[in-house]
């Protein structure tokens, strides 16, 4: 598999939203509770600051995606946010590793100066393990900050890196 991480482009519209709300729909890392429309995905997608997707090379199929975006405005403008999804049977294969390494570039190329995360679920063992080993400081944990879809609540750490 060769894995390349470039812009997303219109006809990957589809592919990147049945990525996005699979993980949606799993219920155990992203925050919102319903799946993209096929209009909801367009616009998402196109006002990112970057909206970046694993391709695997040899087949064209999208793996994977990350959205970058600034986490506030005004005076914290200059702190970036991200979200990251790979298709479930790719998992494992550090393509999640090579969209945050991607985005950490990508954020620097636009001028933030910070990447914040600002819920990882405690559960999420293996996003934890990733984002320490490129350097992300986890903060306090917040008690019961994500509703599970099991209807039980969990605790969420915030990260953050400096770019």
């Amino acid at each position: 598999m060769q894995i390349i991480i470039r812009a997303y482009n219109k006809p990957d519209i589809e592919q990147l939203r049945t990525i996005w709300n699979e993980v949606v729909e799993d219920g155990i890392a992203f925050p919102q509770t319903e799946p993209l429309t096929t209009a909801e995905a367009v616009s998402l997608f196109a006002e990112q600051s970057f909206t970046g997707v694993a391709e695997d090379q040899s087949t064209g199929e999208v793996l994977g995606l990350y959205i970058l975006h600034p986490n506030n405005v005004g005076r914290c403008g200059h702190i970036a946010n991200a979200s990251y999804a790979v298709k479930s049977e790719v998992r494992g294969l550090r393509i999640g590793e090579k969209l945050v390494r991607h985005s950490i570039e990508k954020g620097k190329d636009l001028g933030f100066r910070i990447l914040q995360f600002n819920a990882v679920v405690k559960t999420n063992h293996n996003a934890i393990r990733l984002y320490e080993k490129l350097g992300f400081v986890k903060l306090g944990l917040i008690p019961d900050g994500f509703l599970m879809k099991d209807g039980t609540f969990e605790g969420i750490f915030p990260f953050y890196r400096t770019l």
